[in-house]
């Protein structure tokens, strides 16, 4: 086997892992389309819950939507990794149709991550900016035997 077939094997594992542990974002219906090494890419389809007192989607879910793209890049490296500041800018508003958020790595070293996200509609209008700061642990994201409550 070689290196990309098992990147890409250990993207799955980590797809699959946000996909049953991030109970939250299955909740509102997030879903992670893309996984890579310092990157994530995530999808929602807007419907009802998601809109605020005025009909436009509610801050904390876009908030919610870029942190799930942060937490999949951030620890996409196979270790552990939680977020110790983040901020985001609300640029547009949005009402209808999907929102997608991507996260790309700027800078890491064996303490420290940041990240930018950058939340779009369909159109590719840029709804929000997301800046986040994870703290890497040492622990390993995908132990077979950790004793994490589900």
């Amino acid at each position: 086997m070689n290196n990309n077939q098992v990147e890409n094997i250990e993207m799955e594992k980590i797809r699959q892992y946000f996909e049953t542990k991030d109970k939250l974002g299955r909740h509102l219906g997030i879903k992670l389309l893309e996984v890579g090494k310092g990157f994530a890419k995530v999808k929602m389809q807007i419907s009802e819950p998601h809109l605020n007192g005025i009909g436009t989607v509610h801050g904390g879910t876009i908030f919610t939507l870029a942190d799930v793209a942060f937490a999949a890049a951030s620890n996409s490296h196979g270790t552990i990794a939680v977020a110790v500041n983040v901020s985001i800018s609300f640029l547009k508003a949005a009402c209808q149709g999907v929102l997608y958020a991507e996260a790309r790595e700027v800078s890491r070293n064996p303490k420290l991550a940041n990240y930018d996200v950058r939340v779009t509609d369909g159109d590719e209008h840029l709804i929000a900016v997301f800046q986040g700061l994870a703290y890497r642990k040492k622990d390993k994201l995908l132990e077979e035997n950790r004793n994490r409550p589900e």
